[in-house]
């Protein structure tokens, strides 16, 4: 019996003094209040209305779907863990159109009869700025539908040769007797311009009817239905032999900030970083950062090569040219979106680990980052089908119940396609990937700084997975400090960081576990100076 004890007792002294070795974990971001975002600088998220919640079971995502989920998005308190903590919200397409997607527009001044009516719109807009989040429409202004009533009666006009100055219509469209790549012939020896489609003929952004037509426009959805500003398509092709597309910008922003002064524009510019430098000169607020973007983009291939030093380099570099051309601009970065394959596809190859890495990185760079819906679930598509259909396939609230919804005519929901379970199965499950996101979310909410920050890459590590920045705003300086590998824990020495620094907040994607399931140390711990990261971590440091 006394062996038994001395036993017992041995093992308490052991277990005591491993208890002692092993402090108790605090949750740094315990007690950090947020508040609600006052400014443009926002978390947003992109619905493709269509795909994302269908409330009146007809096969379509709509407006009121999406009313029934905004507690998931933001239940209005910025201080619950409960919903994704997302401060704004980009609509594709909500206006009338022949087609599924929407992006040609038939009439500027109403919502698609499948989507829902005004009424509904105008519900939603004031139950988002009743939570805090700011609500962006897309505002496709280069193109139009071909059953737009306007551009009919262009075509009248051209077939009927009324093109002297009795023509209302004619001067709106970019007709040409001269064609090139990208016109469609109409009759009469005349083209218009159609780089798109056939069924998309294109605006003359420098006609003064057109001008004043987009300003009827802009008005009714900024004024009379309060939206906070518009992510713009397309906006590469508004420079054309017509005329220069960074000065139609600077007068669109300019005549919308006239209607609502803190108005917000996104644009859309599928080119190399230089042009993006330039259409900043138009003032306009941000512009997506494609070369950071999708399978071959900075984030991913930072994952996968595990070079967080050539990571930071590049955005430092993007964000100096950047605030070069326009001081006020606030880079978007994000990983996929309507039109790419989706993020979770692409980073396979790293898992969910390194899917919550790749998140981590591109959403704590200064900014406003675009969550793509389902990008937080892990919304895969099938990778052998064809169409823009099928990256804009159906939200995933329940992988055990899925959802009805078609979209332009394909198969619909798959359980496959929600490979870490939906929405429901991931919400209570603390390591899941979508609260790794509201994990993120929180933290950067709770530090003004990375958002609004100037960035500048610190060099606290010869080790390249070590990837290290500050984030300087007003009278404070955060230091980010992510270790990309995916299978050693990192020590970093901070001496070099004046003052004594404390853990603002901390990201851990493998949560103690390694690559053959086996438990370990899941915390980041701070001693001094010496920071000590597990595998695919990220640190968020201050001085105190």
């Amino acid at each position: 019996m006394k062996k038994i004890f001395s036993i017992f007792l041995t093992l308490t002294i052991i277990a005591a003094a491993l208890c002692a070795c092993t402090p108790e974990y605090k949750d740094p971001t315990e007690n950090i209040k947020v508040k609600k975002s006052s400014d443009k600088y926002r978390n947003y998220y992109e619905i493709f209305v269509g795909s994302f919640c269908d409330s009146n079971g007809d096969g379509i995502g709509d407006i009121n779907g999406i009313i029934e989920k905004l507690d998931y998005l933001n239940d209005g308190d910025p201080n619950t863990d409960s919903d994704l903590g997302v401060d704004g919200i980009w609509l594709t397409p909500i206006m009338p159109s022949h087609s599924y997607h929407k992006y040609d527009v038939k009439d500027y001044f109403a919502i698609d009869e499948s989507f829902g009516t005004i009424d509904d719109f105008d519900k939603l807009v004031k139950e988002c700025h009743k939570r805090g989040i700011n609500i962006i429409i897309d505002m496709v202004l280069n193109h139009c539908s071909k059953f737009n009533p306007i551009f009919e009666n262009a075509c009248k006009e051209v077939l009927e040769g009324k093109l002297d100055g009795d023509a209302k219509y004619f001067e709106i469209y970019h007709f040409d007797t001269e064609p090139g790549d990208g016109y469609t012939e109409i009759g009469n020896g005349y083209y218009y311009e159609s780089n798109f489609s056939v069924y998309m003929p294109e605006w003359d952004l420098y006609a003064d009817c057109t001008r004043d037509y987009f300003k009827k426009i802009s008005k009714f959805w900024l004024d009379e239905h309060d939206v906070d500003g518009f992510r713009l398509d397309a906006t590469k092709y508004y420079t054309s032999k017509r005329g220069d597309g960074e000065r139609f910008l600077k007068w669109y922003y300019e005549e919308c900030q006239k209607i609502k002064p803190d108005v917000y524009m996104v644009g859309e510019n599928w080119t190399g970083n230089s042009e993006i430098y330039d259409m900043y000169k138009s003032g306009i607020d941000s512009l997506f950062a494609f070369g950071f973007a999708d399978s071959t983009g900075g984030f991913v291939n930072a994952v996968r090569t595990h070079n967080g030093k050539g990571l930071v380099s590049s955005v430092a570099k993007f964000e100096g040219n950047s605030k070069e051309a326009n001081k006020s601009r606030i880079n978007a970065f994000f990983l996929s979106n309507h039109d790419q394959k989706r993020s979770a596809n692409f980073n396979k190859s790293v898992g969910v680990n390194g899917t919550k890495m790749a998140a981590a990185l591109y959403m704590l760079m200064p900014g406003n980052p675009y969550i793509y819906y389902g990008e937080e679930i892990g919304l895969t598509q099938d990778a052998t089908a064809d169409g823009d259909e099928y990256k804009r396939e159906p939200m995933i609230w329940d992988s055990e119940n899925l959802p009805d919804i078609i979209v332009n005519g394909n198969t619909g929901a798959d359980e496959s396609q929600a490979p870490y379970g939906g929405v429901k199965q991931q919400q209570d499950d603390e390591n899941s990937l979508l609260n790794f996101y509201k994990r993120i979310i929180k933290i950067k909410n709770q530090n003004p700084e990375i958002a609004r920050g100037t960035i500048k890459e610190e060099n606290l590590s010869a080790d390249k997975s070590i990837c290290a920045y500050s984030v300087s705003y007003k009278n404070s300086t955060l230091y980010i400090v992510h270790n990309l590998s995916d299978s050693e824990e990192k020590t970093v020495n901070l001496e070099s960081l004046k003052g004594e620094l404390k853990l603002r907040g901390d990201l851990v994607a493998s949560n103690g576990m390694d690559e053959n399931g086996t438990q370990r140390n899941s915390h980041i711990s701070l001693s001094g100076s010496e920071l000590k990261l597990m595998p695919y971590s990220t640190a968020i440091l201050r001085v105190s």
